[in-house]
């Protein structure tokens, strides 16, 4: 596993991305950063709005928009901040028809809600692997009858393909009262899902792949909420759920040997596996070391300490209190992470200290 380092970074890219617009040029690439990210809410751009209708109403979006863009967060999102490390726009989401783009940087495949099985259900990776083989065969029809300036295809062979989904598996799983034993079973089902999209998207010729591991599930204010209404004492030290936060970490430990078998198939792919738990989970577990304060309490919810998470009165709805925008927060919703939180999370993906193998998120686009 790769080694962790420290804070040495930290003020630097806190300044970065304390403002809107990047400080590189398009210049310093030797390629236009072209991304297709594929996800659930983690990294969902807008998708479940633009496809549904379904509302996500302010305070989500407060911090950095000044508006709800579908996003479940104050502000930006991980994805957000490592566009804007590269310069690029942040994704629209494929679905959003009123975009106004030509996906010129890529498209955002991720939906809320969304998890790898069942696979034909929307919208699930399956789905959103076959929407972009839509989006690609699509688009290469529009360039070639020379209908607008799309992505070629040397710019999907040279495009970055971002997988971050597997959390609505596990978190579903135990939803459904399922024991823990029965939710390790699922695992293997799950990683094969997302190993057959990989090979999908190799088999179009796309080399080069960045696989986010799930996070502390176990740490959600959400999950912690609703196994304190089940009267379950299965705490760790920091007071996440112990069982949930193991069930993430076997899922962790097959999705890097799945990264490691890949490799072996496919010897001309770059496969990045980076292991986003343990940043989140230090990030919660230090919280005070890194200006956080109540680390597994919502900042936008209902019922006030230890969690301020009620199903009935989530974020953005009727009877909803939040924390005020100055507050430093991780937690956001009870699921999502606050922008603050986001911030601290990108900077250490940037150093590349969690990255196996260990690569700058900028290797498929640099000169």
């Amino acid at each position: 596993m790769a080694s962790h380092q420290g804070l040495s970074l930290f003020p630097f890219l806190l300044l970065f991305f304390a403002s809107s617009p990047a400080i590189s040029t398009a210049s310093q690439w030797k390629t236009p950063p072209v991304i297709f990210n594929f996800g659930d809410s983690n990294s969902d751009t807008g998708g479940l709005v633009a496809g549904l209708g379904f509302p996500v109403n302010l305070p989500n979006g407060r911090t950095f928009f000044r508006r709800s863009t579908g996003r479940l967060s104050d502000g930006r999102l991980l994805i957000d901040l490592l566009c804007q490390s590269l310069n690029t726009s942040f994704l629209r989401p494929y679905l959003d028809s009123l975009a106004d783009s030509k996906f010129r940087n890529g498209a955002n495949f991720a939906v809320v809600g969304s998890s790898t099985l069942p696979k034909f259900v929307p919208f699930s990776l399956n789905i959103q692997v076959m929407q972009f083989l839509r989006f690609k065969a699509r688009t290469l029809e529009l360039g070639t009858a020379g209908l607008g300036n799309y992505i070629n295809d040397e710019g999907f062979r040279n495009a970055l393909y971002m997988i971050d989904i597997g959390q609505n598996d596990l978190a579903d799983s135990f939803l459904k009262n399922m024991t823990y034993e029965r939710v390790i079973k699922r695992i293997p089902l799950v990683i094969t899902e997302i190993a057959n999209a990989v090979k999908t998207l190799y088999n179009q010729g796309g080399r080069k792949f960045w696989m986010h591991n799930t996070g502390p599930l176990g740490c959600l204010p959400q999950k912690l909420s609703l196994v304190q209404l089940l009267q379950k004492k299965d705490l760790d030290e920091h007071g996440c759920i112990s069982s949930y936060n193991a069930a993430a970490r076997l899922f962790n430990e097959a999705l890097i040997h799945s990264c490691q078998e890949m490799r072996l198939e496919m010897k001309d792919a770059t496969i990045v596996y980076v292991d986003i738990y343990s940043i989140k989970y230090d990030l919660i577990s230090n919280a005070a070391k890194y200006g956080f304060s109540n680390p597994l309490m919502a900042c936008c919810g209902y019922g006030g300490p230890p969690y301020n998470y009620n199903i009935r009165v989530t974020c953005g709805q009727p009877g909803y209190q939040v924390c005020s925008e100055g507050a430093k927060q991780v937690s956001w919703d009870g699921i999502h992470y606050t922008e603050a939180a986001n911030t601290i999370i990108a900077s250490k993906v940037l150093t590349g200290a969690y990255s196996t193998p260990r690569t700058s998120f900028d290797f498929f686009c640099r000169s």
